[in-house]
Formats: C-alpha cells, structure tokens, sequence
C-alpha cells in the first residue's frame, strides 16, 4: 500500500479543482495503476473515503488512512466504503462518524449522505458535464433524465435555465435534489419534479417541451427498469417529440463494455436529424488506460427537417 501515497493527487494540487471543492483524489478503476485496480480515494470534504472493491490488507488500510488524515487539511474523518459486499457498507477507519455533509463543487452545494446506500449523491467523474450545463443553459428549457439527486438541475439553473424538467423513477433522490436547489437559494418555480417511468411516460415529458436541452444520464442497468444496451435506442428515437429544433442533446453512457461507437451509430441510426458536436472528457484523474472503458459524453445538436 505503501506505493500508492505518491499517487494519490491531494487537495490543492490540481491547478482546476479548488481544495475545497469535493473530488476524487485517486481512481485506481482506470487501471493506470497495476495492484491498485480495485481502489479509489474521495475527498467530500471534511471526510475522506476510501472505496474498496476487493479486500485488502487492514494494517495497510490503518496507514492508509492515517497518511489521508494527516496530510489532507481539514481532514476529521477517513472512511471506508467496501463495495464488495451487499448493500456497500462504511465503517470508520479514523476521526469522527460523519455521514451528512453538505460539500461544494464549482461554486454550487449538494448535500450528501455517507452509509446510506452504494452512491453518495453526486458523481465526480460527470464534474465537466454539469459545468458545460451550467455554461450552457440560459434561458433554455431543459428536460433532465434520470435525474437521480438533480445535479445538472443545480447547475441548469445556476446557469439561467428558463426551466428544468426532472425525471426519475425514484423520488427519494428527486427529494434530495430539491433539497439542493434550495441549498442553492433557487427559484423552485422553475424545477419541475416528475418521479415516472421514462419509458411508460412519454406524454408526461412532452407535456413540458419542447425542449431546447436534452441531458440523458442513464444507468447502465437497473433490474427491471434499465438495461441501456437494449433501452438507448428506445430515448433516443423520440427525441425528434421532444426537442425544439437547434436545441442540444447530452448523451452520457456509464457502461464499461459499451463504447462511443455504441453511442454514436445508435444515434445515427434512431435520429439521423442529430449533428455531433463535441465530446467532453471527465476530470483528468479519471482518464481510463484503455480507451472506452470510462464515462463518455457527447453533445448533438438536433435540427428538425
């Protein structure tokens, strides 16, 4: 465990991410790192968590946590989440038993939770893109699919958004987002939560349209609600129901074992009336070895015919 202190990027040395800001410290699911595949290191603040997909030495774990503690400021507790068991429980390796923060990033707030289930409520890799939402949507009206926690919601209407239409089959998660927005001093007015079923409510979200931007976030799979090899096709074939023409479309895909060609011929062949536009890379320290492997992100531009 001893190699992996050299490696890990600490609060403060990435030019981009203020220390302050939650963030990931180390991604060792990229597989840059032989041996340490199986770990990542978080920074939300003032707790730092380390995620464990295999077991490891616990002696190793101990000096681990120490090292986080002592050279991370404002560190009060180092945690560690096993992801290799059911339901992913933490236990406290050092410091104090926090589980609710409400931490920053970019400016905004979002309140997260520690123990209570596999996902803290905001993902680190998809920083960027909620930045080039934020950078993105003035005046626009904004359709938010699987909305989770509401993250690009907050950045949307951090950004002048018209409107935010926020879709999942969850509502818990919507509750939390709307809890955010209010961390945020927004206008709720403007943020819409619809706790539904994408695929049984297309009605429902043409309601709000059309739209002038599109932000899709699906899971890889969802038992009994997602399989997104099988269900991307299926969204992205009613996007000419949905969007405004010259409005934009974020398509993110999570999936390891599919690629950005996946994505890009699904497009091509379920709406050719999508011109592509860019693709955002995550924050660097999630920059997967092998190409494809890690989050994707492109943005289409619609044009109606």
């Amino acid at each position: 465990m001893q190699e992996i202190l050299s490696l890990i990027r600490l609060p403060g040395n990435n030019e981009d991410i203020p220390a302050t800001d939650a963030q990931r410290l180390f991604h060792g699911r990229g597989h840059q790192y032989p041996g340490f595949e199986h770990i990542c290191i978080d920074w939300i603040p003032p707790v730092a968590v380390i995620s464990l997909f295999k077991e490891d030495d616990e002696q190793a774990l101990g000096e681990l946590a120490k090292y986080l503690q002592s050279n991370i400021d404002g560190c009060a507790s180092v945690q560690l989440q096993e992801r290799f068991f059911p339901l992913a429980p933490y236990r406290l390796l050092v410091g104090e038993p926090i589980e609710t923060l409400e931490v920053a990033e970019s400016g905004l707030k979002y309140g997260l939770s520690l123990g209570k289930s596999q996902n803290h409520g905001l993902f680190f890799d998809m920083r960027n893109g909620r930045n080039w939402v934020k950078e993105h949507a003035q005046n626009k009206n904004v359709l938010n699919l699987f909305a989770y926690t509401c993250a690009f919601s907050i950045a949307a209407i951090e950004g002048g958004a018209r409107q935010v239409v926020n879709i999942d089959i969850a509502k818990a998660p919507l509750a939390r987002g709307r809890d955010n927005h209010r961390l945020n001093q927004h206008q709720l007015e403007k943020v819409k939560f619809e706790g539904v079923d994408i695929f049984k409510s297309y009605a429902r979200l043409r309601k709000y349209g059309p739209y002038d931007l599109l932000i899709c976030d699906p899971p890889s799979f969802q038992k009994g609600s997602v399989n997104i090899q099988r269900d991307y096709g299926k969204i992205i074939r009613r996007l000419p129901q949905l969007m405004a023409d010259n409005g934009l479309v974020m398509l993110c895909l999570n999936s390891p074992d599919l690629d950005q060609k996946f994505l890009k011929d699904t497009v091509e062949k379920e709406c050719p009336e999508c011109e592509f536009v860019e693709e955002l890379l995550p924050p660097e320290v999630f920059i997967d070895a092998v190409p494809g492997k890690g989050l994707k992100i492109l943005i289409y531009r619609y044009r109606s015919k």
